[in-house]
């Protein structure tokens, strides 16, 4: 498993096991395959993981999940955040930075379209009340855990032991400090930052740090901008089973929107729980096409 990347070195560990690390350069028969922490490879060479000892990552196994973002709604060029996360765990603070819906929205997409269950976290809920704020994805069933500072972290221990998760959120959110907290020995740099998306970047590299209790959490760095210019409206709706089902009685060319664009769109004919669940899923669509990517 690829755990940290730094100029044409990867860091890995040997199935699995944080006590067994190596580090890899990328043979030459790969080309310019991208690595990326959360990769798992297939390595030969020197495995002793001595000082001075390297590696040969020979093959990169098929990703069973991928986050992925754009630098702009416009730009095709992917770039892949992590690879084969169970879990992602979007970080916003309920207050100083203000919490922006955007970002959240965002974020859950791509963790649909990738394969990843979301989980929000919400930092400094001793200075706000998250209710109002939790209740734009209440319909989504988006699992959701404080983490202000005088929270105990026991739930999100629990969630994420045992299971490969990944961090996002803007600079100055507190997921370097949330880290710290889950990760006593991780030493991430913390800092302050004048607003959501502006100033110094506390976390520079990607890097995946063992849990105490066994799994992976993945730091990553915060994030200025969220494109998705890579995502359908299908991508989404593919995430849910009921949903996926139901769109398969959609007449061809259908986004899914609803009326007036779409008038025969399949979401519409649902009911109950599944209704509820699709409208907030078209919410999210809708956002995203009125939302800029960096909010």
């Amino acid at each position: 498993m690829v755990v940290s990347v730094d100029r044409g070195r990867w860091g890995c560990v040997l199935d699995g096991d944080p006590d067994r690390p190596v580090v890899c350069m990328r043979a030459r028969e790969l080309g310019r395959t991208p690595i990326v922490v959360g990769d798992s490879v297939g390595v030969v060479g020197d495995l002793t993981g001595s000082q001075g000892s390297l590696a040969r990552i020979v093959k990169v196994d098929e990703r069973r999940t991928v986050l992925r973002r754009t630098a702009d709604d416009t730009d095709p060029y992917e770039r892949i955040v992590v690879a084969n996360a169970e879990q992602l765990l979007i970080v916003t603070a309920l207050a100083d930075p203000p919490p922006r819906t955007g970002f959240v929205e965002r974020a859950l997409i791509a963790a649909y379209a990738g394969g990843l269950t979301p989980v929000l976290c919400l930092t400094k809920s001793d200075l706000a009340d998250p209710a109002e704020f939790t209740a734009a994805f209440a319909d989504l069933d988006v699992a959701v855990l404080a983490a202000g500072q005088g929270d105990p972290i026991d739930a999100a221990r629990d969630l994420l032991t045992g299971r490969v998760t990944a961090l996002i959120g803007h600079s100055g959110v507190g997921k370097s400090t949330l880290v710290n907290r889950l990760v006593p020995d991780a030493n991430r740099a913390t800092g302050v930052v004048s607003g959501v998306g502006r100033g110094r970047h506390t976390s520079t590299q990607s890097v995946a740090l063992w849990l105490p209790a066994g799994g992976w959490v993945v730091d990553t760095p915060g994030i200025r901008s969220f494109g998705l210019a890579h995502i359908s409206t299908d991508d989404v709706v593919a995430a849910f089973p009921d949903l996926a089902e139901a769109v398969e009685d959609c007449p061809r060319g259908c986004t899914h929107f609803g009326p007036p664009a779409d008038p025969e769109c399949a979401l519409d004919r649902l009911t109950g729980t599944a209704h509820r669940r699709a409208m907030a899923v078209r919410g999210l669509l809708a956002d995203l096409a009125s939302t800029p990517d960096w909010a």
